[in-house]
């Protein structure tokens, strides 16, 4: 018989048992902290009609879309969540009630170049809020303090959330005479912390900006100090703009708020070089960086849009989102050894019966299971010591051992297999719980 080389595409990720519970922990503290706030769940289907999906896309997004036909039906692979969510709020606007908070954590496809860290097949953890016409700018000051609460549940400190909203950035181009260039001055400022300054000034004299105009902006973005100092030299800078006024005073009342929803000073921050969502943000805009691994770059970003839907209703519906690549953020931080795939079963206990009746070592394990204890019972007939071997292996924190003389004593010998100890208990399942100091849900 010819044999098929077992082996995966390039761009998508498959991990070991160990890596894949760390990686469904992660993803379970994202969607728990989601809930906390009060977003809803949403699922949206994976394949959609390409007129549907297409309807805006078009440059790099559209050349990455994976398309296909499947009898007469144009199909092709969602290139992210927040399309679909467009398609979602515009075809259930009646049954919505707004403004429409949703998460949503799923897969999504992009044919991209293949290269190491990147991935065409990836988990995106959404969180939107849609407003029906209007969303009060506070909705913005939320969405750092659920970065804020996420990432300190995984586990980390030092990291910063960069705001700045594109409305300073437009209205200084603006005032500058630079409207028309906007995009792609705003293109060449993304770049800086990678190209660096000299080269940002050479790329914008190639935009044909004037030399007294690149020194004004480069002025702009290196305005230093706190948050509170940037905003007062925003201020004081004298651009007679109305759309960056309304910026500014946008910028302000963020800061202000982020403040009241508990985020301390040392994890955000007003950076004026970030300008992501060149085509698509209109206000606010986030960038997260772990301070001490700026290579891994941005862990969480997104910013606020004038109109989710407009490319399927003629309602105005503005929003504000945040995204987390997991895949990517999985694999940078597993890279750089910062997080430990060090748990190799789900289990919390394992039953070894040394008996042929396996009616009482069954019954055993569905009434831990009914208090909310992992439990497996080992099922194959090997050797005491091969059994040993299997929990030590897999990590199993307590063994519970069953034979014939367990069953006449109505009792158990519990073993913690990290330290050894042995303890002779009750045959009961709520004493078991006491040992291993599992959760008690009593039912």
């Amino acid at each position: 018989m010819n044999q098929t080389e077992p082996r995966t595409l390039a761009g998508f990720m498959e991990l070991l048992p160990n890596e894949q519970i760390l990686f469904e922990q992660m993803k379970q503290t994202i969607e728990k902290t989601y809930q906390k706030f009060g977003f809803l769940p949403l699922d949206t289907p994976i394949i959609e009609l390409s007129e549907v999906l297409l309807a805006k896309a078009g440059g790099e997004t559209e050349k990455q879309i994976y398309r296909f036909n499947k009898g007469e039906t144009d199909l092709s692979l969602r290139f992210d969540l927040t399309v679909p969510l467009s398609k979602y709020v515009a075809k259930n606007y009646g049954n919505l009630s707004f403004p429409f908070r949703r998460y949503q954590i799923g897969k999504v496809y992009r044919g991209e170049r293949t290269q190491k860290g990147r991935f065409r097949e990836f988990y995106q953890c959404d969180i939107d809020v849609i407003g029906d016409g209007e969303l009060d700018i506070i909705n913005d000051a939320e969405l750092p303090s659920i970065i804020y609460t996420i990432f300190k549940e995984l586990g980390f400190d030092n990291f910063t959330i960069c705001i700045n909203n594109r409305k300073i950035l437009n209205g200084l181009f603006e005032s500058l005479g630079q409207k028309e260039n906007a995009v792609e001055i705003l293109r060449v400022i993304d770049k800086i912390d990678k190209i660096g300054k000299d080269t940002v000034i050479e790329e914008l004299a190639k935009l044909q900006v004037q030399k007294a105009e690149i020194q004004k902006i480069m002025d702009f973005i290196a305005i230093e100090g706190t948050s509170d100092e940037k905003i007062i030299q925003l201020e004081n800078l004298g651009i007679q703009n109305d759309v960056y006024a309304k910026g500014v005073e946008e910028l302000k009342q963020v800061v202000k708020n982020i403040r009241l929803f508990g985020v301390p000073d040392s994890n955000f921050k007003v950076d004026l070089t970030i300008a992501r969502g060149l085509d698509y943000y209109t206000g606010t805009v986030y960038e997260t960086f772990l301070n001490d691994y700026r290579e891994v770059g941005s862990v969480c970003s997104g910013g606020r849009y004038e109109n989710l839907a407009e490319y399927y209703t003629d309602k105005k519906l503005p929003g504000v989102g945040i995204s987390i690549g997991l895949t990517r953020l999985f694999y940078k931080l597993n890279e750089l050894n910062l997080i430990k795939a060090e748990q190799r079963s789900v289990s919390e206990v394992l039953i070894i019966p040394m008996i042929e009746d396996l009616e009482q070592p069954i019954k055993l394990a569905t009434e831990l299971r009914n208090l909310g204890v992992n439990t497996e019972v080992y099922l194959n007939d090997k050797k005491l010591k091969a059994k040993f071997k299997y929990a030590d292996k897999l990590k199993i924190p307590y063994v519970v051992v069953i034979g014939e003389d367990e069953i006449a004593t109505h009792t158990a010998n519990v073993k913690n297999m990290a330290t050894g100890e042995e303890k002779k208990v009750a045959l009961i399942a709520s004493e078991i719980c006491k040992i291993t100091n599992s959760i008690y849900k009593a039912k």
